[in-house]
């Protein structure tokens, strides 16, 4: 299915797959606003990554709420907004959308166990342990790109790279001249 126009992208997998180093770039690239989904978590969710225990739906559901309105509110400002959210499942990309009331183009950090482990192991997150990578995978719902309105790429190529792929694939936003 080709990609429906969306004035809201959101980098998203999860942790360690670079939704935020990603999304900034993309971000960069558009000119646009970048709201990384940890900085709307509430201080409860927080703790509760911090000491090691996954978030449920219901610890959820309010934080991705904030995020759609925010990244919304952006787009209404700046004409387009980008996003880092893990949208780890399909109700919660469908919930993303409902809320934001608009489409949005979801990219998917596409990357194995094994090398998001690696990338996990390298990096110091400031509540997200490494115990929980098993959490995230678990819960992960792969996007359909026949249902859902995603780009699947993977994890293993360059920042750079993955961010043309994306902003080629959405000839809509073209109308930001000063990234053609």
């Amino acid at each position: 299915m080709p990609l429906t126009p969306s004035r809201i992208i959101i980098a998203m997998g999860v942790s360690s797959s670079g939704k935020s180093t990603v999304g900034q770039s993309i971000a960069r690239r558009l000119h646009v606003p970048f709201l990384d989904g940890d900085g709307y978590h509430p201080e409860a969710n927080v703790e509760k990554m911090r000491a090691g225990i996954p978030l449920n739906d219901e610890d959820r559901w309010p934080w991705l709420e904030r995020l759609a309105t925010a990244l919304h509110e952006a787009a209404d400002r700046k004409g387009a907004s980008v996003g880092a959210c893990s949208a780890l499942k399909r109700a919660y990309r469908d919930f993303l959308v409902e809320k934001a009331g608009e489409p949005i183009t979801f990219v998917y950090l596409d990357g194995s166990r094994d090398v998001i482990g690696e990338r996990m192991a390298r990096r110091h997150h400031e509540y997200m342990p490494a115990s929980l990578l098993d959490s995230q995978f678990a819960t992960l719902e792969i996007p359909d790109p026949e249902t859902e309105n995603v780009l699947a790429v993977p994890v293993t190529d360059s920042v750079e790279k993955i961010t043309q792929t994306v902003t080629k694939a959405l000839d809509h936003l073209k109308t930001f001249k000063r990234w053609q």
